[in-house]
């Protein structure tokens, strides 16, 4: 549309005698209102032909007088009663379908369902298979999800009864072992009076008592679920048992030392050359105060005689021998000086041999270690020299007794030392070397063996310094050692020599 079509050309200076201004108004605003009616029209007209009109195929939409559009009839409009509900033209009530907006998770929800139901009726198809094994469990496919377990009502309360039941049938049963050590009574003389009284009958595997055995003696009731749902008081239900409380001694573990042993601190070469320059220093500057305040002289300049010219200088120029003479009467001196300090340091030979015993010797206060060895012959003089001289050394003692092919060494110590002289015993002293007559066949030769019998610890030692015992037979040897009350020592390296025969 162009300002020509309705703005009229009028030439400038002339006088208007055509129409007034309102009029040429009106006039405008009548076009545009039949244009903007016009537009409006033909919108409507295309937006209705496009939701209700199909397009026949083949057809040439540019033609004018072609018609190929098929229209559709138009739905029903729709009406409002008096009621409100919505009819349509012969008065019969619409029903509309309404659409809520839902949220994606609701939708998410939804298809999780249908996915557990066709999952669900999938697994019902495969258990109806004849290859099915209902024992193996089959996994979802979908991972799930994790929830709260609750527990029944009542659960810790039953699981809570039935241990304050073990607890109570827990005390009845150390108050009756009490009562039977009261008494004297052993518990092998216990059993065999109870196996007496008690009948013996073919039990089932699965059969349950009605009560046991041990607990007819102080239930006075035939059955545990008549004597809980009894209202006798505790001391018509039970037989036996009284207020009385047995408080044992308390008494110290065998194996605990008498005290605390610090842990000794072992240092570095490297701090202990620290530690020993920090000590000469403090002992330097200790030593140059005290003779700064006067209470010490100052000490004589050390002259040797590399250095007698630079130190003395004018004084050895003008009498060389005399100042020779006094260099080497102060070197002999310092000399003699070192070698005493030396000689005052020295350890004597009483503290010699304590120092050596000091390191040998192992504090046995907490606890013995014992070991017993069984040799098939010790007559060779060397050996058992060697054996008693070790014994010595390491500051054990025992005893070795002699007797045929059972030649018993028991040696108690500390652990190291029966480490040291394990070492002597199975390995150091060759005893393959000599032959043995066997006992079964005299003139059959074996090799000479030692074999380890036993070790551990003990709580007391049983014999002093070392002792060779030869012993006629066996039972004197058996004697030998019950007198020190350790005849089981005789007893282990007998039957073993018996069983290797």
């Amino acid at each position: 549309m162009s300002n020509s079509s309705f703005v009229p050309s009028m030439p400038i200076g002339q006088p208007s005698s055509g129409p007034s201004a309102d009029d040429i108004k009106a006039r405008i605003q009548a076009q545009l209102a039949s244009r903007i009616a016009a537009l409006n029209q033909s919108l409507a007209a295309s937006d209705l032909l496009r939701r209700t009109s199909t397009i026949v195929p083949g057809t040439n939409l540019s033609s004018k007088n072609d018609t190929s559009v098929k229209t559709v009839s138009k739905p029903a409009p729709l009406i409002l009663d008096h009621e409100g509900r919505t009819v349509d033209i012969t008065g019969k009530e619409v029903q509309l379908v309404h659409r809520m907006p839902t949220l994606k998770a609701n939708i998410r929800a939804q298809k999780r369902e249908q996915f557990k139901l066709t999952t669900q009726e999938r697994t019902h198809d495969e258990a109806v298979s004849k290859f099915y094994d209902p024992r193996v469990e089959t996994k979802p496919t979908v991972r799930a999800k994790r929830s709260f377990k609750f527990h029944e009502p009542g659960t810790f309360e039953t699981l809570a009864q039935k241990i304050r039941t073990k607890a109570k049938l827990e005390v009845l049963q150390k108050e009756i072992a009490q009562a039977a050590m009261r008494t004297g009574v052993s518990s092998a003389a216990r059993l065999a009076v109870l196996s007496a009284i008690v009948p013996k009958k073919e039990n089932k595997e699965d059969d349950i008592p009605e009560i046991e055995w041990w607990d007819s003696f102080v239930l006075t009731d035939n059955s545990y679920e008549a004597s809980i749902n009894s209202d006798k008081p505790p001391e018509e239900k039970y037989e036996g048992i009284t207020h009385l409380i047995e408080h044992p001694m308390q008494m110290k573990p065998p194996g605990e030392p008498n005290k605390v042993m610090p842990l000794p601190v072992f240092l570095t070469k490297k701090e202990r050359k620290k530690l020993r320059r920090q000590n000469r220093r403090e002992a330097w500057k200790e030593k140059q105060e005290k003779i700064r305040l006067g209470l010490e002289p100052p000490p004589e300049p050390k002259v040797k005689m590399s250095n007698m010219m630079r130190v003395l200088g004018e004084q050895a120029i003008k009498d060389p021998t005399k100042v020779e003479a006094q260099v080497r009467e102060q070197v002999a001196k310092r000399q003699k000086a070192h070698e005493e300090a030396n000689a005052a340091r020295k350890l004597t030979v009483d503290q010699k041999r304590q120092k050596k015993l000091k390191k040998v010797k192992e504090d046995t206060s907490s606890g013995v270690h014992v070991a017993v060895y069984r040799v098939l012959n010790l007559s060779n003089p060397a050996k058992k020299f060697k054996i008693e001289v070790n014994v010595k050394q390491l500051t054990m003692t025992g005893v070795i007794v002699l007797y045929k092919n059972v030649n018993v060494i028991v040696v108690e110590g500390g652990p190291s030392q029966q480490k040291k002289f394990k070492r002597l015993m199975l390995q150091r002293i060759k005893w393959s070397e000599e032959t043995v007559s066997a006992e079964s066949d005299p003139g059959k030769k074996i090799e000479n063996k030692c074999t380890l019998i036993w070790e551990g610890m003990v709580k007391n030692r049983a014999f002093g310094e070392l002792r060779f015992k030869n012993s006629p037979n066996e039972s004197f040897a058996r004697e030998l050692f019950k007198n020190h009350g350790v005849e089981h020592y005789w007893d282990l390296a007998y039957s073993s020599s018996i069983l290797d025969n």
